[in-house]
């Protein structure tokens, strides 16, 4: 990256800043035992398994929507719901139940820390395909700005949600490092996109041989953290 300049940091949330997959585990025992509760022909109908592979349908029969993943989350809530005989009224609260829970995240112990210190050395924003609410999670600040496929209509590996986010920065997209975990999603889009690319390896994951490398690798977001303050001072 000789001659690179970096002048903010776009960064993925899911999986680069926490783990989804143990969110994705209690929301599902969660709205079940909400199901349990208030709607119990639908918990009947479609347990924890039956309901996973019901929005596994919805999502496919709807790829419209595929860049809100709100919206595909309140169609099975409420398809359940009819399906079962139960009240669709009640869709707005189950969904509750739900958003509460994806928004309890458990950071990756480095991501806190890091993020306070590249928000103190860059402007930084969050560019994600999910949902998490980063004012619920009280993760604004360090974060400028939050960029999500629901608000612009389009998903990564798009350019265009890349674009928009280098547009609220300032800065022109070869200016901006963008840091996530996924090598389609994340690195393979930020780099068509104009971006420079941070892959956030934390699994030991062999990069693709036919794939261009991401400009800079790390196992945890401390390495990076280091890596931007040498990178800082060589400037």
């Amino acid at each position: 990256m000789v001659g690179m300049k970096i002048l903010a940091v776009t960064f993925d949330l899911d999986d680069t800043l926490w783990p989804f997959p143990p969110i994705g585990e209690r929301i599902e025992r969660k709205l079940h035992d909400w199901m349990v509760e208030h709607a119990p022909r639908a918990a009947r109908m479609f347990p924890i398994e039956e309901m996973r592979d019901l929005r596994t349908k919805v999502w496919h029969e709807n790829p419209e929507h595929a860049h809100d993943m709100s919206a595909l989350r309140r169609m099975t809530i409420e398809r359940a719901l009819r399906e079962s005989g139960e009240n669709v009224g009640l869709t707005s609260e189950a969904y509750e139940v739900f958003y509460d829970e994806r928004n309890k995240v458990e950071f990756y112990p480095d991501a806190l820390k890091a993020l306070r210190r590249i928000g103190e050395l860059l402007p930084i924003a969050a560019v994600t395909n999910g949902n998490a609410d980063l004012e619920r999670i009280g993760l604004m600040p360090p974060f400028q700005h939050v960029v999500s496929a629901t608000q612009v209509g389009v998903a990564k590996p798009s350019q265009v949600i890349f674009h928009v986010a280098c547009e609220l920065l300032g800065f022109a997209a070869k200016y901006v490092l963008h840091v996530g975990d996924h090598i389609e999603m994340d690195v393979i889009g930020a780099a068509d996109a104009g971006m420079l690319t941070c892959w956030v390896n934390r699994e030991g994951q062999e990069w693709p041989e036919d794939y261009p490398r991401p400009d800079l690798e790390v196992t945890e977001l401390g390495a990076l953290v280091t890596w931007l303050e040498n990178f800082e001072r060589e400037d």
